[in-house]
């Protein structure tokens, strides 16, 4: 029943904090206090790829933006708003842009199968394989797909190299990288994409 699957979660959650008690006394004490993470994690939806889980950080060591597909769309005020509390607010050191193979946001976009909203919402996914079509559609289209997936975290990181936070984070001299990466599901680890961006110059020349 619905009821026993939110009851289970409470459950869940009342052994999950009083095992971090005993390990830690002070912990929601100090958590309560206030967050300063190194990190902003942007990923997708995708409830295999949980960010704190996936990087062995703890509650309080990464902030988080989430959505289908890892998109980083500069007309998207949720997304806008992360990243402007996490540079301008928290000062974070490390922005990581993390797709996943098997995506199934991406997969929509090649197949020109997503509808409605999430059709609007991964259109520029599709654009992207319009653009690279001619090249990837002689792949098998497993290696198709994988291919788009990181692709698709070279257009975000491109994005996101546009933000006006981030831009003037730089400007100011604030320490700020952004890195591109992948999470494999088969194995569960990530694959660093060389997708590493650090200065307005570097920006600029990204492509």
């Amino acid at each position: 029943m619905p009821a026993d699957d939110i009851q289970q979660l409470f459950q869940n959650n009342r052994l999950w904090a009083e095992s971090v008690e005993r390990e830690d006394p002070a912990f929601f004490t100090r958590l309560a206090s206030g967050q300063s993470p190194k990190y902003l994690w942007i990923g997708c939806s995708d409830s295999r790829v949980p960010a704190t889980t996936v990087t062995g950080l703890k509650p309080g060591e990464v902030f988080v933006l989430r959505n289908v597909a890892n998109q980083v769309q500069q007309n998207d005020a949720s997304a806008m708003s992360v990243v402007d509390f996490a540079v301008g607010t928290l000062g974070v050191r490390h922005i990581l842009v993390c797709g996943h193979y098997g995506c199934g946001g991406v997969r929509a976009a090649m197949e020109g199968s997503a509808k409605g909203t999430l059709g609007q919402w991964v259109s520029n996914i599709q654009e992207l394989w319009n653009t690279h079509e001619n090249q990837l559609g002689n792949l098998d289209p497993d290696d198709a797909h994988a291919r788009l997936c990181e692709l698709n975290v070279r257009l975000q990181v491109r994005s996101l190299c546009q933000h006006a936070s981030v831009r003037q984070a730089w400007e100011d001299g604030q320490a700020l990288d952004i890195h591109g990466l992948i999470y494999a599901l088969e194995d569960g680890r990530l694959r660093n994409l060389n997708l590493h961006v650090s200065s307005r110059t570097q920006a600029d020349a990204f492509r």
